[in-house]
């Protein structure tokens, strides 16, 4: 696949990633909440650990220069 994702891009991911993370493992996301933004942070550290965001594909968007 070809890469569409910039370096700002996948910090940012990462980040958010991250930050859901710690919320989990701290107690404060408990519940549904904690499962679906679990499951988007799952998904932003593998795009961003690839450099490919599928969703971008369909529209033509690219954030790497």
């Amino acid at each position: 696949m070809k890469k569409n994702m910039g370096t700002a891009d996948r910090l940012i991911r990462t980040v958010i990633a991250v930050i859901v993370g710690i919320l989990y493992f701290t107690g404060v996301l408990s519940g549904t909440a904690a499962i679906i933004l679990g499951i988007l942070a799952v998904v932003f550290l593998l795009t961003s650990a690839i450099g490919t965001c599928p969703l971008y594909l369909p529209v033509g968007l690219s954030t790497k220069k």
